[in-house]
């Protein structure tokens, strides 16, 4: 679970595992920016990172995933042209939004049928999911509305000790967050421009459009 993992970090992320199982909420290092995780089948620290993030109940929460094996545990189906971006972009900073599974709680998803998953190309954030034995959410370590945190140090200053554990794992190599595609219905859609350039993508997926936001 921790091989290649400095001794510090790795001694965090046994420490993260624990906070994680109890209900609490660490920060941590990802490919892409720093993101803040709890259990997402313990209600109570769901509802403690939207308090701390000051994220609103209807903004659904993204999972980090320790595999793509994992998807099938979180989705209900997971159709073709999804299984080719999985192929081509996962680990990395690619999202997908597929149909819930129904061991998914409800509020993770803000109410909705569909959730948003990612795994990650980082250690950090994969050694948690395995610890826990779970998905862990995979929200961006920032106050709604503010910069995403890019070190530890910037995890701090946004939070103060509002979270349990902020796990220092460096500077995230990437910077950007990642792209997110609804593959839900007949013609995947980028909710968000993000690391992933969306020329490289039509290469996997021709019939992509584009209908969100940049970041």
């Amino acid at each position: 679970m921790l091989t290649g993992l400095p001794a510090s970090v790795a001694n965090q992320v046994r420490e993260g595992v624990a906070v994680l199982r109890g209900g609490g909420i660490v920060a941590f290092p990802t490919d892409t920016v720093y993101g803040l995780g709890v259990c997402p089948y313990l209600h109570r620290a769901v509802e403690r990172v939207y308090t701390v993030k000051e994220r609103p109940l209807e903004m659904a929460l993204p999972l980090l995933l320790s595999s793509t094996l994992q998807i099938s545990e979180v989705a209900e189906s997971v159709p073709p042209i999804a299984r080719l971006l999985v192929e081509k972009f996962m680990p990395g900073p690619l999202t997908l939004v597929l149909y819930k599974s129904g061991v998914v709680p409800g509020i993770v998803t803000a109410g909705g049928t569909t959730v948003a998953v990612r795994v990650p190309a980082h250690p950090v954030p994969v050694a948690l999911a395995l610890g826990l034995g779970a998905p862990i959410s995979g929200t961006s370590a920032n106050l709604s509305g503010k910069p995403s945190a890019l070190t530890a140090d910037e995890v701090h200053a946004q939070f103060g000790n509002k979270i349990d554990l902020v796990i220092d794992g460096g500077r995230c190599p990437g910077g950007r967050e990642s792209t997110i595609v609804d593959v839900t219905g007949e013609i995947p859609l980028v909710l968000r421009k993000g690391a992933i350039d969306f020329g490289e993508l039509k290469k996997v997926c021709a019939s992509i459009i584009l209908g969100g936001r940049a970041d």
